[in-house]
């Protein structure tokens, strides 16, 4: 079968780049003919940051994309580049952001003319922080698609309300950044320090995080990442909370290459969102050795499993936050939880079936 992937790919950085090359080595690898387009300019850079530092290198292997312009903002392009793809069997389009929605609506519409079947793999189907209009958006791309693939159940019930396309659940499998691993020494002795690691938004909850960090006196907190709000927010929300000697803030985006090195600073990582979909940093954790500390959103309570390989709590709760991270310091648990963290290149190879077994299911006869 031949199959078009759109989406982010290098030199864009973060998972989503890494999850488009991914899949499509694994389609070649099922014997389907792959080929990848990717964007030349994704959005408004007061939207998305981190596409104006694009990487020199791949951090990952990085399937080759078509070198063509594919603009957010190019009605042209869209319509060239659903030409081109409609001489696919299959059109995966790579969705998280509404910016994109009016584009990859204009290419499924004519890819689709074209005879290509059209699926949407949807990594936000419920926008992170919601705009006036996402709804109308979203709506836009269902109806230009064939089905859509999400990642978690509550993703499925969000978009039903919205179209009356095929919409499966397939588990996000992971997807991550070559080269060297944090060490794994389940008796290491404790740090004392927790590490926020990612992109610094509001729903990512790193400011319930600290006001719960006031209630471990006894901890540290390293917060590394890109910053889509304001630094001096948060800066001045550590001074005012008294924490300025317990917080460490290291502002930008950290190489793939470091993140072992970093990783081994820290007892756990600390994922204290408000709201999520489909996250893979506690694969990125458990492949460094750390256990984690998540709330119950998004696809954490599949992830984590609660006093075995990290702890949950709930969202938006800095006293419950405060409690799962005192419990994370009773004698003997930090090493219990490292030392259940599992092997995962098993259930790597298991989700990677899964995912592609989905998407070759969705690839059927096209929706009139």
């Amino acid at each position: 079968m031949r199959f078009t992937l759109i989406g982010p790919a290098f030199p864009w950085r973060g998972g989503l780049p890494l999850l488009t090359s991914e899949l499509a080595f694994r389609l070649e690898a099922a014997e389907h003919h792959v080929v990848v387009r990717t964007w030349s300019v994704q959005g408004p850079a007061r939207l998305l940051p981190a596409q104006r530092h694009p990487l020199q290198a791949p951090e990952s292997r990085a399937f080759p994309t078509v070198r063509e312009p594919l603009s957010w903002r190019n009605p042209l392009h869209w319509r060239r580049v659903g030409r081109r793809s409609g001489t696919s069997d299959v059109v995966i389009l790579i969705f998280y952001t509404t910016v994109q929605a009016p584009a990859l609506a204009a290419v499924a519409r004519v890819a689709r003319r074209r005879g290509s079947r059209v699926v949407v793999i949807c990594a936000n189907a419920v926008p992170h922080e919601i705009r006036r209009g996402d709804r109308t958006l979203m709506s836009l791309l269902m109806r230009a698609a064939d089905a859509v693939l999400v990642h978690t159940d509550a993703e499925r019930t969000a978009l039903r309300r919205i179209t009356g396309r095929p919409v499966e659940v397939a588990p996000l499998p992971p997807h991550l950044p070559t080269g060297q691993r944090a060490e794994h020494r389940p008796d290491r002795p404790a740090t004392g320090r927790l590490l926020f690691f990612g992109k610094v938004r509001r729903y990512k909850g790193v400011d319930v995080l600290l006001r719960a960090l006031v209630d471990v006196p006894d901890r540290r907190l390293g917060i590394v990442g890109e910053f889509y709000e304001q630094e001096s927010e948060l800066r001045a929300l550590v001074a005012r909370l008294g924490l300025v000697n317990r917080v460490d803030v290291r502002p930008g985006y950290l190489a793939a290459a470091e993140i072992p090195e970093l990783f081994a600073q820290f007892d756990a990582l600390v994922l204290p969102y408000r709201t999520a979909t489909a996250s893979q940093h506690v694969a990125l954790a458990h492949w460094h050795g750390l256990p984690v500390v998540a709330t119950r959103v998004g696809n954490f309570p599949h992830t984590v499993r609660d006093g075995e390989d990290g702890l949950l709590c709930a969202p938006d709760d800095p006293a419950d936050l405060a409690r799962a991270i005192r419990t994370l310091y009773e004698p003997g648990r930090l090493e219990r939880l490292r030392s259940g963290i599992e092997p995962t290149d098993a259930a790597t190879e298991t989700t990677w079936s899964t995912y592609l077994t989905t998407i070759e299911h969705l690839a059927g006869e096209p929706t009139r």
